[in-house]
């Protein structure tokens, strides 16, 4: 491998690290408490916060025209500028040499109408929606802090039997104690791999002891859609057939309420049996599910599956409109009822349930005798948040939130200064022995070193993995693995510079007979983790995925940037001579 490529295959690993770690710098360094708190709020509380924002500034900038129209624009609204010079070239009009605040307000004025504060006040609240759900964004892609380190948010989750015991008693039977214990303990496996995904989370999860409460405490911040993403109701679907002669004598008999109204409510009584109505639900610009309309269903066997028989979904893009696709599989009893469903009902529309909104609706073309349904009418997140739920299975028992409520770091602030303290100051020792023990060559292996953790956090980073003292143990001890590897290395090229060969040729050759010695025992470690990480749970799983990414690092800068410094001070710098060790040769 040359050294060229050497070189811009490190460079490239770099930039790509530092884009990785480019979202947790950024909101730990730089994103203010503030906007940290607002960020971390509902979409709700997010709206509503743009709307008050955007309407307190429109009346900040109407003081400053009133007092002086050609004042300088403030520096905190120049992203009213560009909507603003839009504008004026859309209706061809002159643009302005200068921006004052009455040439913005003038760019969106009317050649018949004078200067309409609604879009002035849209693209304000426009500039707040953008910057804090950009925010939130990033919240989902840097390194988390654990529970142990920051504290979390504790929620206690009541389950609804109601439903569970209507099926025990459509079958025959009755809803046992033992029904309700082995539904509960199901809930909670299901919960943990829908939280833990990448298995650094570390939820701590237990049920109530003599009742079937489940309690559960999360690293990271009081954010109630934290919740909804991993609850998301029973996390199953239902395929329901759109009864169009009822919806038809329900809609005239209703007029425009029918679709207009969402508090409409329509009695039971006036629905022929088997029959409910649900409503469609599209996503606005905050990303908050909004009312449409209305369609009156078919709920009896005949004409609904529920989606429980799924047993597999993933995401893809339609290759003509490239919208996000959620593809299903069902179990085989599930693919034989999917199909007398469709064959049955041939020409009619299929709506999706989704936690009783109607996410999407198509018309049957054909009978689907396979099982493998292909759906649409989802945004890429929504569609990805309902694959993962779909995949870690449906909840037995629907769940309720009973309490949400933040706690705080489990460990004292004096237990987790020290722990990190004391990493830091393992680490600065290393760096420190490196530089006495091997001397200039030491300087190889520090930067090495300081690579080596660079990338572990940026991989850890883009992972959105939780970082907890264990983490930082994992971290530790890849540090140390690190340096183990530079010693193995530098050992090798002390015993060639030793035996008289020149400092290009000790070096390669010791590259090259301590590169088996270095894979061996870090492959044989990098097992070890990947088996503890898939066997382990909670701290231990955490260690051991932290450890397995240090190593994989660890053997990069030991193999590839260390050789390439080397060899950079040899070709650049005309280094002859190799300072490597205080002893003399015996």
């Amino acid at each position: 491998m040359s050294k060229r490529f050497r070189f811009f295959l490190i460079l490239a690993v770099a930039l790509v690290c530092g884009s990785f770690i480019f979202p947790t710098i950024n909101w730990y360094f730089f994103v203010g408490q503030e906007e940290q708190q607002i960020a971390q709020s509902s979409r709700e509380q997010i709206k509503e916060y743009a709307t008050a924002r955007s309407k307190e500034d429109l009346e900040s900038l109407k003081t400053i025209l009133s007092q002086n129209e050609n004042s300088e624009l403030p520096v905190a609204f120049s992203y009213l500028i560009d909507a603003s010079r839009t504008r004026y070239e859309t209706d061809n009009r002159d643009v302005p040499p200068s921006w004052t605040i009455k040439t913005v307000f003038n760019g969106f004025a009317s050649r018949d109408r004078g200067v309409s504060e609604r879009s002035i006040l849209s693209v304000i609240e426009d500039h707040y929606r953008d910057h804090y759900l950009g925010l939130k964004a990033t919240k989902r892609s840097i390194l988390q802090l654990g529970l142990d380190l920051q504290g979390g948010m504790s929620i206690v989750l009541a389950p609804d039997f109601t439903e569970l015991e209507a099926r025990r008693t459509a079958e025959g039977q009755t809803l046992t104690e033992a029904d309700r214990q082995e539904a509960v303990g199901r809930a909670i496996e299901i919960l943990t791999s829908r939280i833990d995904r990448f298995g650094v989370a570390e939820p701590q999860m237990q049920r109530q002891t003599g009742g079937y409460d489940i309690f559960i405490e999360i690293p990271g911040d009081n954010d109630p859609e934290r919740v909804n993403a991993f609850l998301r109701g029973r996390g199953s679907l239902s395929f329901n057939i759109v009864d169009d002669e009822t919806e038809g004598q329900i809609r005239t008999r209703y007029g425009e309420d029918f679709d207009k109204m969402e508090s409409l409510v329509i009695p039971q009584s006036e629905l022929p049996a088997g029959r409910i109505v649900r409503s469609f639900y599209r996503k606005d610009r905050y990303g908050i599910d909004q009312f449409v309309n209305r369609r009156v269903l078919f709920t009896d066997e005949k004409n609904s599956l529920d989606g429980a028989y799924i047993i597999e979904a993933r995401t893809d893009r339609d290759t003509i409109s490239n919208q996000p696709l959620v593809l299903f599989t069902m179990t085989p009893e599930g693919a034989s009822l999917f199909a007398k469903l469709t064959e049955s009902n041939v020409k009619k529309t299929m709506a999706v349930i989704m936690d009783d909104k109607i996410k999407a609706g198509a018309t049957i073309q054909e009978i689907i005798p396979t099982g493998r349904v292909q759906m649409s009418g989802f945004d890429q997140k929504e569609a990805g948040e309902l694959a993962v739920v779909l995949r870690t299975g449906s909840l037995p028992v629907n769940l309720t939130v009973k309490s949400l409520q933040a706690i705080g770091p489990t460990l004292g602030a004096d237990s987790i200064s020290a722990g990190i303290n004391s990493s830091a100051v393992g680490i600065i020792l290393i760096i420190i022995f490196m530089l006495i023990y091997y001397k200039s060559s030491g300087v190889n292996a520090d930067l090495a070193l300081l690579i080596n953790i660079f990338m572990m956090v940026s991989i850890l980073s883009v992972f959105n993995l939780t970082l907890t003292l264990t983490s930082i143990a994992g971290l530790v001890l890849s540090v140390g693995m690190a340096v183990d590897a530079n010693v193995i290395i530098f050992e090798r090229i002390k015993e060639e510079w030793w035996a008289g060969k020149s400092r290009s040729t000790a070096v390669d050759a010791g590259f090259k007979k301590a590169f088996w010695t270095i894979m061996d025992s870090n492959l044989t470690t990098l097992i070890a983790a990947v088996f503890l990480s898939q066997l382990g749970k909670g701290p231990i799983q955490g260690f051991a995925i932290t450890l397995a990414v240090g190593i994989v690092s660890s053997m990069f800068t030991a193999l590839f940037v260390s050789k390439l410094l080397f060899d950079f001070s040899s070709d650049v710098f005309k280094t002859k001579g190799l300072g490597i060790s205080w002893r003399k040769p015996v």
